[in-house]
């Protein structure tokens, strides 16, 4: 496969993701939806966690707990030559559940656990060493995989995991539903990532009615006018009163496109954010 210079690529077949950065360094601070797999092929994975950071190098796993926030950054080695190649597995609840069902429950250890960390960086084991390097040969590749021969490879994931420590199976079949939390506590504290409001009542531990119904009791506005008024006011204050940058705001409030927030901005306040 030829890559010309500051390209970036990202393949996806079925739930198995490929990435490739060559010469740019990638930040984001996502929400984890799904439990993760992360194989490095080249270059660095740095997740900074609230009190913890862990990177993940050239032939390494870590393991993504689902319903966590991590600050990403996937990095190139310019000193080794190294673009950033990694591939991403997700086991989504769906086949999870699928999965679970095929199990001997009696062989099913049930020891509570808690505390889990929301990052796990995995021992080198062959099990998942092969299974990334059997991967790889799909992206290099103009022939697309069968969806069956990558849900195939998502199973050999879970059974690597559960091979290599007891542990996940509370980690991948915990199918409980989280109790209701404060939604305006949490969505004061996520106001700037990019999930839906539907994804935000499952974080709060509601159906998508449920949330609706409840939101109306202690707001005016729906959750989406919410969300933009918040955005703005915190933008506002960020300007005005500690002096930062448009260009570096806007991106930190939640917004992806300049203009879309400095339009949105001047319909609120009245005027653009540069002035």
């Amino acid at each position: 496969m030829e890559f010309e210079r500051n390209e970036s690529l990202t393949f996806n077949y079925s739930d198995i993701f490929f990435s490739y950065y060559f010469d740019k360094e990638r930040y984001c601070k996502p929400m984890v939806y799904d439990h993760t797999l992360v194989y490095i092929y080249s270059g660095e994975f740095i997740l900074q966690e609230t009190n913890k950071r862990t990177i993940v190098r050239k032939g390494e796993c870590v393991f993504l707990k689902k319903d966590n926030r991590v600050s990403l950054t996937k990095q190139p080695l310019f000193d080794k030559h190294e673009p950033f190649r990694a591939i991403f597995m997700k086991f989504n609840r769906p086949f999870l559940r699928d999965f679970y069902q095929t199990l001997d429950k009696d062989q099913i250890p049930f020891d509570s656990v808690k505390n889990i960390p929301s990052v796990i960086k995995l021992t080198q084991s062959p099990d998942i060493t092969s299974l990334f390097q059997s991967i790889i040969p799909y992206f290099d590749s103009s022939i697309k995989p069968s969806e069956n021969m990558m849900n195939l490879k998502v199973q050999e994931g879970i059974i690597a995991l559960l091979n290599m420590d007891k542990t996940f199976y509370q980690y991948l079949f915990d199918f409980t539903e989280p109790w209701k939390i404060d939604m305006l506590d949490f969505m004061n504290k996520n106001y700037m990532y990019e999930l839906t409001i539907e994804q935000i009542a499952n974080f709060t531990g509601r159906s998508l009615a449920t949330f609706k119904r409840d939101f109306k009791k202690i707001s005016n506005l729906s959750p989406q006018k919410w969300l933009m008024d918040k955005r703005l006011k915190v933008a506002y204050d960020k300007i005005r009163n500690d002096n930062k940058k448009v260009s570096d705001v806007y991106l930190e409030v939640g917004f992806k496109n300049l203009s879309h927030f400095s339009s949105a901005f001047k319909k609120k306040f009245g005027y653009s954010p540069t002035k």
